[in-house]
């Protein structure tokens, strides 16, 4: 199991089009990602999942990455983030 820490940089925090995207790169790995917020843990490939979770500009998120190719799906998972969020 691998996990990190990313603070959203987004000002619009993890809305409709991003989460689509996050849940679309989640599900085409070949781990299970889970997002973590406040206590809070979902499904990254779970579009309503990461919308319910109500992430603002700012919040740091926990991302767990288990099983598959865990280091290769960090890797992709720091790559969106940065770029998309």
């Amino acid at each position: 199991m691998r996990t990190f820490e990313y603070t959203i940089q987004d000002e619009l925090g993890i809305h409709a089009r991003p989460a689509g995207k996050l849940a679309k790169t989640a599900k085409a790995l070949d781990s299970e990602i889970t997002i973590t917020k406040g206590g809070k843990t979902v499904g990254a490939a779970k579009l309503m999942a990461l919308m319910g979770l109500g992430v603002k500009c700012g919040d740091t998120i926990t991302v767990s990455i288990t099983g598959g190719n865990e280091e290769a799906s960090e890797k992709t998972m720091k790559e969106f983030l940065e770029g998309n969020l």
